[in-house]
């Protein structure tokens, strides 16, 4: 069996990926435990210079890196080039804080010493998807091995390309060789990987339903893990906020990565007052958006990274038009080759529908009209998710209250679009997962958080 990458503006397959073998994939995790332990002594100054290096890596192979993005998944060269400059950021980060972040806290007590000290678990395995084929591996690889661990990566299957560059960049930028290697490995070998002893601990970022299978075989394993699964972020709209810098922030977000991101604001609720005319801007953004072959200049929408994915989305949005969703502009499978849809805009939408109910992940905007502020938060709320969230409003004292005490998501902003920054831990509540990513909470969760006493 092998893992194919095909290009998803042209249909052309650009790699095929023979899958390792149980007994490969057995022996990879061997050896990274291995090399765990020998890195597990090294100095926070070390580990530092090399992560360091890596950044450098990073920001030396934009162009090519972004390229390869492009052809793997679709990704406009701009976003892809975004996206390397994050992961060489995260990478200066962690190596400038991570020493403090994992120093031991000294706590008083009737002992001689007490102490908080921070140990790495060992090798930790990552099953990560294809939307932001870089970013979303550094984020967690670059703290897991600034912290003494070692990883193994089962990347998207789609990505094959972008996985194997990960594993080198890392090598290239000094990290020993096997502390983190990639499995070329299908979905079906992941339940073994991770009851695989030396296998301490499984990160996940992707759908729900694959965080509950990842985290079923974790718990029977007894081992941690942490999930950044799926997202319909609520943006609400309150009648004295800024409607041309609301609408300006909505679209933006949406359409990020070609609306193929978990964080992207899906669901638009607007009190009714404001409703037309938000709708007017909304719509005028969407389509004035360029679409087109990812490697061309100046294009913000690549086709979706599979054919499949678009049609699943096409489907939606049909299905949500049937059951009474007014469709302003998009909503149409565009001729010829590639996995192209348009910025989509629908309205009118309400409980039921396929477009308030479940995750639209691609370039297709749900407007919820709203009868005040108290209803906006409802029905902001009223979804199994909790990724992110927003509030737009004149009155920042009212939307930071809101932002702080309603909205029920783990990241949310006031007068802007959500994202990720290495400073700020990330992640979600209810069905978008548990556990954080980045900040100091993201170092901490692949450490034994050990207590030490001296009497």
């Amino acid at each position: 069996m092998s893992l194919t990458s095909v290009n998803p503006a042209s249909g052309e397959v650009i790699g095929e990926y023979p899958e390792m073998s149980p007994v490969e994939v057995a022996n990879i995790v061997d050896n990274a435990h291995e090399q765990h332990l020998g890195w597990r002594t090294t100095s926070f100054a070390e580990r530092s210079e090399r992560i360091r290096s890596v950044g450098t890596v990073l920001r030396e192979r934009a162009d090519e890196l972004a390229e390869l993005m492009a052809d793997e998944m679709g990704k406009p060269l701009s976003g892809g080039l975004t996206e390397v400059e994050k992961c060489a950021w995260v990478c200066d980060y962690y190596a400038e804080h991570a020493e403090r972040f994992l120093s031991n806290e000294p706590v008083e007590s009737a002992a001689a010493t007490s102490y908080v000290a921070y140990r790495p678990l060992g090798v930790v395995l990552a099953v990560m998807p294809w939307n932001f084929p870089l970013w979303q591996v550094f984020r967690f690889a670059v703290p897991a091995l600034m912290a003494g661990n070692a990883g193994v990566l089962k990347h998207a299957s789609n990505v094959c390309g972008s996985a194997l560059a990960i594993e080198e960049i890392l090598l290239q930028g000094g990290c020993p060789e096997g502390l983190f290697r990639t499995l070329l490995i299908g979905s079906g070998q992941v339940r073994s990987v991770i009851e695989h002893p030396l296998v301490r601990a499984v990160t996940l970022t992707g759908s729900t339903e694959a965080g509950r299978a990842v985290a079923a075989a974790a718990g029977r394993m007894l081992k941690k893990s942490v999930l950044e699964l799926g997202g319909s972020d609520a943006y609400v709209v309150l009648a004295d906020a800024d409607l041309e810098a609301a609408a300006t922030a909505c679209v933006t977000s949406r359409l990020i990565n070609s609306g193929q991101s978990c964080i992207a604001a899906k669901r638009f609720v607007v009190v009714n007052s404001v409703k037309e005319r938000f709708e007017q801007l909304v719509v005028a953004r969407m389509e004035a958006a360029v679409v087109g072959e990812p490697r061309q200049d100046g294009i913000e929408v690549g086709p979706m990274a599979r054919h499949d994915l678009r049609d699943e989305l096409h489907d939606q949005v049909e299905r949500s038009v049937a059951s009474g969703a007014r469709c302003l502009t998009g909503g149409r499978v565009p001729p010829g080759v590639g996995a192209f849809y348009p910025p989509t805009v629908l309205t009118d939408v309400k409980p039921g529908m396929a477009a308030y109910e479940e995750e639209l992940f691609g370039p297709v905007a749900a407007i919820l009209a709203a009868q005040d502020e108290a209803d906006a938060i409802r029905i902001a709320n009223d979804s199994p998710f909790g990724l992110g969230a927003a509030v737009f409003s004149g009155d920042l004292a009212r939307a930071e209250r809101i932002a702080a005490e309603e909205l029920e998501a783990g990241s949310c902003f006031v007068n802007d679009f959500v994202r990720s920054d290495p400073r700020m831990p990330f992640g979600g509540i209810k069905e978008s997962g548990y556990g954080r990513e980045l900040a100091s909470f993201g170092i901490r969760e692949f450490v034994n958080v050990k207590t030490v006493v001296v009497q």
